[in-house]
């Protein structure tokens, strides 16, 4: 296969579109349109990893289980996240199967339930942020958090949601597996809603942890696993913008690594959208990528070659 490689990291948002009802038809149609630019990588004859979030549909997940506590087992926060890795996964395959072999390309697909590495100590551990579930009343936080064992932060003056750690992805379990399907052409769905975050215990053994990994810094630690050239981050608007949702605000074409990090230490990426994408991007050309570009999903193909989305560039 062509030596070029690529991880092409969809937003949770490609397979749940907020402005359509959340029906499996619906995923599966938004899937198929996600592929659209992704294609045309194939067609090139990139080696790929695909990567995906998973924010909405795990949010589903908790939901249903929330419903049926009680009558059914309360599900560990990893399991709903290797179930979701499943779920979509197998929308992905199949949609590209199917798209595959209208194009007559002849490629295999194949989902890897992906458990990611992560460090016990992790700072996150005591310190979590990232928003899970539903919304609860300030009565039922302070309910939950005695009777759970859960922390519950004010989201948005909306209400009260369980945070989590969300610690940084160090390595992936079955990295020579993932490589070796990549480098035999395999198209490789994996790290799904950032992988399945697992810690070594003192007896060598790997231990689930109720957390969540960023899906753009695990796509990152992906690209580095199968030496990935190219890592395409799409997300839901056109570029990376300075100033993002201001009168001042300045859309970017192209930027090189140091600017990215003096832009991100000036506080223009905010931490629940941008930031963690930046610093992916960031993190992938400090550990050898070549090419880092973040656009809307329709535009994969064209902000590979410059012309649309953002570019992000070494030195």
């Amino acid at each position: 296969m062509s030596g070029k490689t690529a991880v092409v990291a969809l937003g949770g948002h490609a397979i749940t579109n907020p402005d359509l009802e959340d029906t499996i038809a619906n995923q599966f149609a938004n899937t198929r349109e996600s592929l659209n630019g992704v294609i045309e990588l194939i067609n090139e004859g990139y080696n790929l990893v695909i990567t995906h979030g998973n924010g909405p549909q795990v949010g589903n997940v908790l939901l249903r289980i929330e419903l049926a506590r009680g009558q059914a087992p309360v599900l560990p926060l990893g399991v709903c996240v290797a179930d979701t890795e499943g779920g979509m996964g197998y929308m992905i395959e199949q949609s590209l199967q199917n798209r595959l072999r209208a194009e007559k390309i002849e490629r295999q697909v194949v989902t890897l339930i992906t458990q990611v590495i992560v460090a016990e100590d992790d700072p996150a551990v005591h310190n979590p942020t990232k928003f899970i579930g539903q919304f609860y009343s300030e009565e039922e936080a302070k309910d939950f958090e005695k009777s759970r064992d859960w922390t519950m932060k004010e989201d948005s003056d909306r209400g009260y949601r369980r945070v989590v750690p969300s610690p940084m992805p160090l390595k992936v379990v079955a990295a020579e597996t993932l490589k070796k399907l990549v480098a035999s052409g395999t198209i490789v769905i994996a790290g799904g809603g950032g992988g399945i975050p697992v810690y070594i215990d003192k007896n060598g053994n790997y231990e689930g942890m109720d957390a969540v990994i960023d899906k753009d810094l695990a796509s990152a630690v992906i690209g580095k696993e199968i030496g990935a050239d190219i890592l395409v981050i799409l997300t839901s608007v056109d570029k990376v913008a300075l100033n993002f949702g201001t009168p001042e605000q300045k859309d970017i074409d192209k930027m090189s690594l140091s600017e990215a990090k003096k832009y991100h230490s000036q506080g223009h990426f905010a931490a629940g959208s941008m930031g963690p994408k930046i610093k992916a991007a960031i993190k992938f050309l400090e550990e050898g990528g070549s090419l880092v570009t973040i656009s809307n999903v329709p535009d994969a193909h064209n902000a590979i070659l410059g012309k649309a989305g953002t570019i992000i560039v070494p030195d």
